[in-house]
Order: C-alpha cells, then sequence, then structure tokens
C-alpha cells in the first residue's frame, strides 16, 4: 500500500516535468488559440516584435535578358528573375526564367506598409510579395506567377519563427486578403496593402534592379552587366 501511495504522489511530477520538457522542447510558452488574422494583428505580441525587427531594405532582386529573338516575325524576350536574400545581396532565394512575347516587361508586387500600431519603434516598416510578371500584349491575369499565392515567401521564412506554425500559416495565408477591409486596415494601422508593378523595355547586356525602400515603394535601377 505504502508503495502504492509513493507512485500516485510520484506520477503528478512526472506529468508536469513531461508538460515543462514539451514546452521547453518548442521553445515557446502556451498561447492563445487564434483562429482569424483580425486576432493575430490585435494580440500576437510576438508578431509585431517581428514586423519592428525587419530591417530597411534596399536591393531585393533583378533581372537581365537571356535572349531576344524573332519567331514568326514577333519578337520574345527569355529573361531570368532572380530575387536576392534580405541581408545578402549576393544570395539567391528564387529564380526563374519567363519567354514573353514583345520586349516590354511588367514586374508586379503586393506591398504590405505598418505603421506606429503595429511596429514598436514607431518606424514604419513594409513587407512586399512579389506576384507575377507579365509582357505588354497579355493581360496582367495572364502573367506567369513568381511567388505561390498565400504561401510563406522565401524572404521572410525567418520573419515569424517565434510564432507557431499555425499562426505562420494563417499570417501568410490571410495579409494579403485585408486590402478591402478599410476599417481593419486602420485599426490595426496597416496605412496601405496595394499593388505595385515596375516595367522596362528590356534589352541584353543590362541589368534590372529591383529596389524598395522602408514605405513600400518599388524602384528601379538600371547597370551594364560586365
Amino acid at each position: 500500500m505504502a508503495e502504492g501511495r509513493k507512485k500516485l504522489k510520484i506520477l503528478p511530477l512526472v506529468i508536469i516535468g513531461a508538460v515543462l520538457v514539451g514546452m521547453a522542447y518548442l521553445g515557446r510558452t502556451p498561447y492563445k488559440a487564434i483562429a482569424t488574422i483580425h486576432e493575430l494583428l490585435a494580440e500576437n505580441k510576438e508578431l509585431k516584435q517581428a514586423i519592428t525587427n525587419l530591417s530597411s531594405e534596399d536591393q531585393i532582386g533583378y533581372a537581365k535578358v537571356v535572349a531576344q529573338q524573332m519567331r514568326d516575325g514577333e519578337l520574345f524576350t527569355t529573361i531570368r528573375f532572380v530575387e536576392t536574400a534580405r541581408n545578402n545581396k549576393l544570395k539567391k532565394i528564387l529564380e526563374k526564367e519567363y519567354t514573353i512575347a514583345g520586349d516590354i516587361i511588367h514586374f508586379d508586387a503586393l506591398i504590405v506598409k505598418f505603421g506606429n500600431k503595429m511596429v514598436m519603434d514607431g518606424k514604419t516598416r513594409a513587407l512586399y510579395l512579389w506576384r507575377r510578371v507579365y509582357g505588354e500584349k497579355m493581360t496582367p491575369a495572364e502573367g506567369f506567377s513568381i511567388e505561390e499565392p498565400g504561401a510563406e515567401p522565401q524572404r521572410y521564412k525567418d520573419m515569424l519563427e517565434a510564432l507557431p506554425i499555425e499562426q505562420k500559416k494563417l499570417f501568410w495565408s490571410e495579409i494579403w486578403e485585408l486590402a478591402n477591409d478599410t476599417e481593419k486596415l486602420a485599426e490595426y494601422d496597416i496605412s496601405a496593402i496595394y499593388g505595385n508593378a515596375v516595367y522596362w523595355k528590356l534589352r541584353e547586356g543590362l541589368i534590372y534592379i529591383f529596389k524598395i525602400n522602408s514605405t513600400g515603394q518599388v524602384y528601379p535601377e538600371i547597370v551594364p552587366d560586365i
């Protein structure tokens, strides 16, 4: 009997120990279940800290012409599109090739701008997601996708590492859908979610660099391909 009582006393300690080990393994304290993007933006301090930790962007990628050739009297341009890492302009995190009719090519991105309610130091931060590339003879809807819609962009893979995987998926799948909810945008101090397309008449021998500032404005720079 004494041995049985001893086991009963030990059992709760074993359970508590298992819980503590599990928490240590996960690297975080227990969190409230969050079902909507609105709850996540309003209640999650770790998300706000992650947004605050975003550094100012500079070069975010580039494109170059691989080939330009005539086919049945029509010019086609093959481009190589490269997205570079946030902290290393030489590191490629995405590389794709597209062949498009014509030589005027549009590069389309979605931008999210956060104000001082979401950014702890009060300075504006911005996220972007490459959406598609298309030629002047195409409609945007006919464009070729760059990033997978709703997926976590490679460029921000480490941004939300402190969040549970369910919350990360929720953020990336829903954040772009807030664009039409102006009341919620104002509530969370997200000043804008919008598309930003840049385009050039592309030529061989040049590199077309994409840059972005802290307010989310994408702008071009052209340098010789040497």
